[in-house]
C-alpha cells in the first residue's frame, strides 16, 4: 500500500472555547468526507507569567500585581484530499486562533 500523505494543523489560542469550536469544525468535515483523521491532541498549555510592583510602594510592605496569560494548543492529523482541505480553507476562524497546517508522508 503507498504511503499517505496527511496534512497535520496546529491551532493555538488564549481562549481554550474558541480553539476547541474551531477543532471540532475541522473534524466535523474530516468525517463526513470519510478521510482519516486523528485528533484533535490537546498539547500542553503554555502559561506566561508576570509579576510587577503595585505602585506606590515607598517605604511600606512590596506589594506585588500578577498576571497570567495561558496559550492553548491542539494538535489534528487529516488524510489529503482536495474537497477536505478546500472545506476546511472555508472554516470562519476567529481572530484569536492561529492556525498553521504542514503537509507530511506517513
Amino acid at each position: 500500500m503507498p504511503p499517505k500523505n496527511m496534512a497535520r494543523i496546529k491551532m493555538w489560542s488564549t481562549d481554550v472555547k474558541s480553539i476547541e469550536e474551531v477543532a471540532k469544525q475541522i473534524r466535523e468535515i474530516a468525517e463526513r468526507s470519510g478521510v482519516e483523521v486523528r485528533g484533535p491532541v490537546p498539547l500542553p498549555v503554555k502559561r506566561l507569567e508576570i509579576s510587577t510592583l503595585r505602585l506606590p510602594h515607598g517605604e511600606g510592605t512590596k506589594v506585588f500585581d500578577h498576571w497570567e496569560m495561558r496559550i492553548h494548543k491542539r494538535l489534528i492529523d487529516v488524510e489529503l484530499n482536495d474537497k477536505v482541505m478546500r472545506n476546511i480553507m472555508r472554516i470562519r476562524v476567529p481572530s484569536n486562533v492561529y492556525i498553521e497546517i504542514q503537509i507530511k508522508k506517513v
